[in-house]
């Protein structure tokens, strides 16, 4: 009589999460965690940490180790990602939520304050990303997943400062992409337009924004689908596609 094999479940995906505390993030998790995943979460909040770390063992996380650390410490990384992959045991999926909208107003008056922003959102990602690549491409296998911004489409008066830091990170993340891809390393730039979390609570309009359980879920399946790039919601590529290519001397007079 003949059997039909069974097929071996596949193992948990070993996931870092460095920003783990941040709205986007979390969500993300939260869908990882329903699917077993293993995850290093890094934080600099202890407490949220530990809180979000619980919760992602209660919705079915496999393995949850957790370091706090300030990842605007670039000297501390090369420890930190060591320490991180050793705990893991390997990773499959490295996910970047480190960021800072930071003080616009403040930053236009202060050089200081502008550098701090493009510290965290760009200098920091950079360091972590060239030692995660190269780990990567030693394998031959793996995922950047990198937070960015549609405002790092074009700059716009309202939040250059921030759009500049963002505007780096994805022109980084094309290079390095375009460096690793033959080396079977994928590198997603995530592009959100303004998502309901508790970093965007206090701005205007903030009820209008993307529901930040529906942005997770599209980046979880980008993720899988192994994409280059992800406008999320969608609606944002074809609007950004239109304002990059408004004329500079027409851009100029808008007030956005």
């Amino acid at each position: 009589m003949s059997t039909t094999p069974q097929s071996t479940p596949s193992a948990p995906r070993k996931i870092l999460v460095l920003g783990a505390t941040s709205g986007i993030a979390e969500a993300t998790c939260r869908i990882w965690a329903s699917q077993g995943a293993s995850l290093f979460l890094v934080a600099r909040n202890a407490e949220k940490l530990a809180a979000v770390a619980a919760d992602l063992k209660t919705r079915g996380a496999s393995y949850v180790d957790t370091a706090v650390a300030d990842l605007d410490d670039t000297d501390q990384h090369p420890s930190l990602l060591a320490h991180a992959i050793n705990s893991l045991t390997g990773m499959d999926i490295a996910y970047l939520a480190h960021g800072v909208l930071g003080d616009q107003a403040e930053a236009e008056r202060e050089f200081n304050t502008a550098a701090q922003i493009l510290h965290t959102n760009f200098m920091a990602p950079v360091s972590l990303l060239t030692w995660l690549a190269n780990f990567c491409v030693q394998r031959h296998a793996g995922t950047l997943a990198v937070i960015s911004s549609v405002a790092g489409d074009r700059g716009r008066k309202s939040n250059y400062v921030y759009g500049s830091s963002k505007a780096g990170l994805s022109a980084f993340l094309g290079g390095l992409r375009n460096r690793v891809d033959r080396e079977g390393v994928t590198v997603l730039a995530i592009k959100p337009g303004p998502t309901k979390t508790a970093m965007t609570a206090n701005m205007p309009k903030s009820e209008t924004f993307a529901d930040v359980d529906s942005v997770a879920e599209a980046i979880v399946s980008a993720i899988d689908k192994r994409k280059d790039v992800l406008y999320v919601p969608f609606k944002w590529q074809p609007i950004m596609f239109v304002i990059r290519n408004i004329p500079e001397r027409v851009f100029k007079k808008l007030n956005l």
